[in-house]
């Protein structure tokens, strides 16, 4: 039997406006099992964001249950939720995120900064960058690298603390699509060399394509899914 990383039972999330209640997600659940590369896709509004966002360990769901790598999110207070969040997921976002006046090899160390790791920093940054072809821009700023460079410095930089899953949120919206095909690439190569849990939010037919399974979410629940 596969062993999941992500269980989500019955997720509801409401957001309160005055007296006007958003129901963004609406009893959804979900399993992801360790190591594989799952797209989420639907139009806007419904709920993938919020989705990811809880996922991701970034919001609480307003009602049910989720499990991320055996521990018990759904309940954690905002401490709790930012320690888990840095010891269990990285982000790749569309924008990239960079620090701008950081080097790559500062911007990679910055997750083990937030964690409080002071033996080999340097030394795991490195690694990270070298597992992503950058071993040659460590001393390069944002502003001197390419966007796909840019990008690729945001992989190493979820991959610094060895996380369950790997969030990505549009990792190839602002590429052109060549190299939007390279960072798809080096993705699922980590995936397969790594064993790396991808999670891929995507607006893209060709990116979700390209994964194992595509869960589609429309009106806060799961529509479809779909193996690949």
């Amino acid at each position: 039997m596969p062993e999941s990383v992500i269980v989500a039972e019955g997720l509801t999330k409401i957001y309160k406006m005055g007296d006007v209640e958003v129901h963004a997600l609406r009893g959804l659940s979900l399993t992801i099992n360790r190591g594989e590369v799952v797209a989420i896709v639907g139009p806007s509004g419904s709920g993938k964001s919020t989705l990811m966002n809880i996922l991701g360990c970034l919001d609480l769901p307003t009602a049910g249950e989720y499990m991320l790598d055996g521990e018990r999110v759904s309940a954690l207070t905002d401490d709790q939720l930012a320690d888990i969040r840095n010891r269990k997921v990285g982000f790749i976002f569309q924008s990239f995120n960079l620090l701008p006046r950081q080097t790559a090899l500062s911007n990679v160390e910055l997750p083990l900064r937030y964690a409080a790791v002071t033996s080999g920093r340097k030394e795991r940054a490195r690694e990270s960058l070298t597992a992503v072809g950058l071993q040659d821009r460590m001393t390069h700023r944002p502003y001197e690298l390419s966007g796909g460079q840019q990008q690729r410095v945001a992989i190493a930089r979820a991959l610094v603390n060895d996380p369950a899953i790997i969030m990505a949120d549009e990792p190839t919206g602002n590429l052109d699509s060549k190299v939007g095909q390279e960072i798809m690439d080096l993705l699922l190569k980590l995936n397969r060399d790594r064993g790396t849990t991808l999670i891929i939010v995507t607006h893209d037919p060709k990116v979700a394509a390209q994964t194992q399974r595509i869960i589609r979410i429309r009106d806060g629940v799961v529509d479809t899914e779909t193996q690949e």
